[in-house]
């Protein structure tokens, strides 16, 4: 169902019916935001246990303007969303990952998100549940999410927990794995780093690899007059962790790509901790304290290693003309972190 809204600052979502055996689990959450158009989507359980997603794809959208919507099939569940801007003004954006188990601890994460900071939308660096195949997982997240996720638009990645299931994409509105947008001055990739489920077998993962770096270095090149590039994935290409140390060599061999094209910094998961690297001028961050059991940073990287500290946490990063400025955050407002990235110049 498409709703044209060009001129409305509110509006109630008339979704496509529902039988009188589903019900509403989770959301409501927006995705697929762009200066012009969004999916408002929720989830909703049938009779026999399955998952799938209700939505409204929004179009005809004001670029940079807040849109408060009412789902009236959602029991009258309320939220809103800002479009992205057209041009050039400051935003923040949060990023973390990692939320699929310790449900207490994830809670915390969204609630020190919410009272320590006003992103207009969120990056997740996947492993948003513990098996994304497994249909009671999926609510019990968008219930800790929810508050959060009605203020803002999310943009996830895949992490190796979501199993590349298709739950992730009906729910996400993903059509495949990897993606781009733009917000105001910069430019974001989110890419599928999870290659061990993105199929069957060894000739068919490495031809999704493949297509998926070429992919990467067109977006690159195309992006190179924003002021920022931004990239998130689940899989960091460095860490502190010992034991995981080599473990995603595709990742790292992406690192002489991110510095051709001016990468400004790369948002990782997957290790349960909080890293910040820099080399030749790109910053990769791994912000995975977002609830699973923390893990240590016991062999940080020589030259490179900036910070590195096992807590849960979330990073907020502002956005203006000339330079954004990271800080991270524990779950009790404290920064554990806080720096400049300068934008980069167009070419």
């Amino acid at each position: 169902m498409r709703l044209a809204l060009a001129s409305l600052c509110f509006c109630v979502l008339a979704p496509l019916p529902v039988t009188a055996a589903d019900q509403f689990v989770g959301g409501p959450f927006v995705v697929n935001v762009t200066g012009r158009s969004a999916t408002v989507a929720w989830v909703v359980q049938r009779a026999n246990g399955t998952l799938y997603a209700q939505k409204s794809v929004l179009t005809d959208l004001e670029p940079g303007k807040t849109y408060p919507y009412t789902i009236k099939e959602a029991g009258g569940a309320t939220g809103s969303f800002k479009t992205a801007p057209a041009r050039p003004m400051p935003f923040e954006f949060v990023v973390y990952g990692d939320t699929r188990t310790r449900h207490d601890m994830h809670r915390r994460v969204v609630e020190a998100v919410l009272k320590y900071s006003a992103p207009d939308f969120v990056l997740h660096t996947g492993d948003l549940v513990a098996d994304g195949a497994n249909v009671a997982q999926w609510p019990v997240f968008f219930g800790l999410e929810k508050d959060l996720l009605r203020k803002v638009a999310f943009f996830p990645a895949l992490g190796n927990h979501e199993r590349n299931d298709p739950q992730f994409y009906e729910f996400f509105q993903v059509g495949k794995p990897y993606y781009s947008f733009d917000w105001g001055n910069a430019h974001f990739i989110v890419l599928n780093s999870d290659i061990g489920n993105a199929a069957s077998n060894a000739a068919a993962k490495a031809a999704f690899w493949e297509e998926q770096t070429r992919w990467l270095e067109a977006d690159l090149q195309k992006s190179q007059r924003a002021a920022f590039r931004f990239l998130t994935a689940h899989h960091p290409p460095f860490t502190a962790v010992a034991r995981r140390q080599g473990d995603n060599p595709e990742m790292t061999a992406l690192v002489p790509m991110f510095e051709k094209y001016r990468l400004n910094a790369g948002f990782f998961g997957h290790d349960h901790n909080y890293q910040h690297y820099l080399k030749s001028g790109v910053h990769y961050v791994i912000t995975g304290g977002g609830g699973a059991p923390l893990y240590d940073v016991n062999t940080p990287p020589a030259v490179i290693t900036k910070k590195v500290v096992s807590t849960e946490h979330f990073t907020k990063i502002s956005v203006n003309a000339d330079s954004a400025t990271l800080t991270a955050l524990g779950l009790d407002g404290s920064t554990i972190e806080k720096f400049e990235i300068p934008a980069a110049a167009a070419k």
